[in-house]
């Protein structure tokens, strides 16, 4: 099928998403329905808007991470805690599949917008609501975010070296995972409202998809009573697994837990004859001398460049990788060729923006990024005025400015 052939509109284009949510775990979700063309509209704080607007890096004072998480959707004001917003809210999920929201705990419910209340309005609707410890449960009204969840939930305490503190890790880790289960879930709830027309509300909390994505820990601790220590970037269940480092100051990741690609790596590396050395027959025998085979493995990378290596284990199909920077994730042709860091046009920066792309390919209906996170209040008029039929002179009255005018989307294109 040619391009031309494919659906442009996206496998979700007849969604319909309203996303109540801030900061990083909710929004993400959002973003990925977005992706594959759901239409999403952001609910935003006047003023201010997001607070993730605010996190991290900027340029010209315009939020960087914020173009990321919430592209593709559209950006309307509302106070949540006045009688007009919680007007405006019912209004909109009349014709709405999926609200998204992550106030703590209680929060909507005191402002009217429960999902009782809205599902009164529209009893097909379906609600994520995403929090730090649930909505069940001697913590469901703590305050909880991501840093908190990656220690709870127990992916700090087996991160680290073992003489060292527990690592928390470099990104929103625990907000990220939670954000892709958030949209699975919802859209498994949009296959049972298509097979049933009913909706329902999905309640995650943020530690929940961490605790099952970090290993054997559970059953190993109720079967053997063990509990997983750290040990650096070594598994306990499989060897090789490290990072090493080349002759030009370079890292390379070596992961050999089947018998051939510890065979392989061997032979790439110049060592054949640790293959039949009695410490290192089996996988169960590499663990057990871990620390002499880690020896013997960055002693040969030592000896190589880290282009070199990696041609050289190209060749002999050898499971290695480059331990990339995001400069060597830029540079890298096979990146480039899978269009995984996508160009868009900002309307707000005034100029291109690189992020990364959609994820995953789709042949029939693959996804597209229409525009990097609005400006703040960006689709006020077309929401508020051109939907809903309130007029200039309201919105004024509830401190609305309603004459932003949309992103100006100019399509994607891959870093060439």
């Amino acid at each position: 099928m040619s391009t031309d052939e494919k659906s442009t509109a996206g496998a979700l284009s007849d969604v319909k998403v309203l996303d109540l949510s801030n900061f990083l775990a909710a929004p993400m979700c959002a973003m990925f329905m977005a992706d594959f063309g759901a239409q999403v509209i952001k609910i935003e704080k006047p003023g201010s808007g997001d607070e993730m607007r605010f996190w991290g890096e900027n340029k010209d004072g315009v939020g960087l991470y914020y173009k990321v998480i919430n592209r593709g959707k559209k950006s309307v004001t509302l106070d949540l805690r006045t009688p007009f917003g919680v007007e405006v809210v019912k209004k909109l999920v009349l014709d709405t599949d999926i609200v998204i929201e992550n106030y703590r705990t209680g929060t909507l419910e005191k402002w009217g917008l429960g999902y009782e209340t809205l599902k009164a309005i529209n009893p097909s609707l379906i609600m994520i609501r995403v929090t730090g410890y649930g909505q069940t449960g001697p913590y469901s009204d703590r305050p909880g975010f991501g840093t908190l969840a990656e220690a709870y939930a127990g992916a700090a305490f087996i991160s680290g070296y073992p003489d060292q503190a527990p690592l928390l890790p470099g990104f929103g880790l625990a907000d990220s995972t939670t954000g892709l289960m958030a949209a699975y879930l919802g859209l498994v709830a949009m296959a049972e409202k298509r097979r049933t027309g009913k909706g329902q509300y999905i309640d995650l909390a943020i530690y929940e998809t961490l605790l099952t994505l970090i290993g054997p820990n559970v059953i190993n601790y109720d079967q053997l009573g063990i509990i997983q220590q750290r040990s650096g970037s070594r598994l306990s269940f499989t060897a090789p697994r490290n990072t090493y480092r080349t002759r030009d100051e370079r890292w390379v990741t070596i992961g050999g837990s089947a018998q051939s690609a510890f065979t392989s790596i061997c032979i790439t590396l110049g060592i054949p004859e640790i293959i039949e050395d009695p410490r290192f027959l089996n996988n169960r025998l590499r663990i057990k001398n871990v620390e002499a085979l880690d020896q013997a493995i960055q002693s040969a990378v030592s000896q190589f460049d880290l282009a070199d290596l990696l041609a050289q284990a190209a060749k002999n199909n050898s499971t290695m990788s480059p331990v990339n920077d995001v400069e060597q994730i830029f540079g890298d042709p096979h990146i480039q060729a899978r269009e995984n860091i996508t160009q868009l046009f900002d309307s707000e920066l005034k100029s291109n923006v690189r992020m990364q792309g959609v994820v995953g390919k789709l042949s029939e209906s693959p996804g597209h990024i229409r525009h990097p996170g609005p400006r703040l209040g960006a689709d006020n008029h077309a929401v508020l005025v051109e939907q809903l039929g309130y007029t200039l002179t309201q919105l004024a009255h509830e401190g609305i400015n309603a004459n932003h005018t949309p992103n100006d989307p100019k399509g994607t294109n891959a870093i060439s």
